[in-house]
């Protein structure tokens, strides 16, 4: 017994393997079976989560952009204060002009500050509308956020509800199938996932039905059909690439045909007996 639980994986014989890949794949098949009972939770809940977590990216970033509105109006505000002290000295200054040019220099300057205040008055203008809009937008992202998350607490409610009822099922099938991943060479287990994971049912190993590929239904030679009940060797389907056994390695009983050609004996044999009586 100790022997046997030691024994190398790659010196299991051929039927040997392939009966630890199907009981493998089995295994699989009901674990993916409870996974079907989740449905599109596990997919809504994480969509709900990305969302929720972009709509606060979201917000964070127009929070910081409604920050630096507010910096750019009070240094607006502060220079129209400066623009507003320069205007007050220069006509100050106007009164004790010497000369033409002295009066239309200062003239300048109070027309230059009069017109950047209107240019900061406008821009002030146009950064509290941004930051209006941009306050709208925030309160809109919170109440999605608000409804998002009251969806995901209901989803997430549904999917632990599920993953309870089935978690101790799905753990003992895990359990079994990582004791029978230990009895499979590295090499095979890692192209049977990797067949796995490259088929839309998850199946990576079939057996012969109808003398067709039970994966993707293609017809099988009958020279190769006598190959995989030979189980001297690991073949796999042409087509779809699935590891392909023998009904009765996978514990299949098939259903016998009737043979259409006895009737057809048992016809001529009575038209011989009709034409003896002639």
């Amino acid at each position: 017994m100790a022997r046997e639980k030691t024994k190398d994986p790659a010196d299991l014989s051929v039927e040997e393997k392939l009966k630890n890949l199907y009981e493998l794949q089995k295994l699989l098949t009901e674990i993916d079976k409870i996974k079907t009972l989740r449905g599109e939770l596990p997919l809504e809940v994480q969509d709900l989560e990305d969302e929720i977590e972009g709509l606060a990216t979201r917000v964070d970033k127009i929070t910081a952009e409604v920050a630096e509105l507010k910096r750019e109006i009070n240094q607006r505000h502060g220079d129209i204060e400066v623009n507003n002290s320069n205007i007050e000295r220069y006509k100050t200054q106007m009164d004790s002009v010497r000369n033409n040019r002295e009066y239309d220099t200062l003239s300048k300057q109070i027309e230059y500050a009069e017109l950047d205040n209107v240019l900061n008055e406008k821009k002030i203008g146009e950064a509290k509308a941004a930051v209006e809009s941009k306050t709208a937008e925030i309160t809109r992202c919170n109440m999605l956020a608000n409804d998002r998350r009251a969806d995901l607490d209901v989803k997430r409610s549904e999917l632990e509800e599920i993953i309870a009822e089935t978690k101790a099922d799905e753990d003992k099938l895990r359990e079994k199938a990582k004791g029978l991943e230990a009895t499979i060479e590295p090499r095979l287990l890692a192209a049977f996932k990797r067949i796995r994971r490259n088929s839309r049912n998850g199946l990576g190993v079939v057996y012969v039905q109808r003398d067709a590929c039970g994966g993707c239904f293609n017809k099988i030679p009958p020279q190769r059909q006598l190959d995989i009940r030979m189980r001297k060797k690991i073949i796999v389907c042409e087509y779809c690439g699935r590891i392909m056994v023998d009904p009765e390695l996978a514990g299949v009983e098939l259903v016998s045909k009737e043979e259409k050609p006895k009737r057809r004996r048992a016809t001529r044999t009575k038209k011989a007996d009709e034409g003896a009586e002639d």
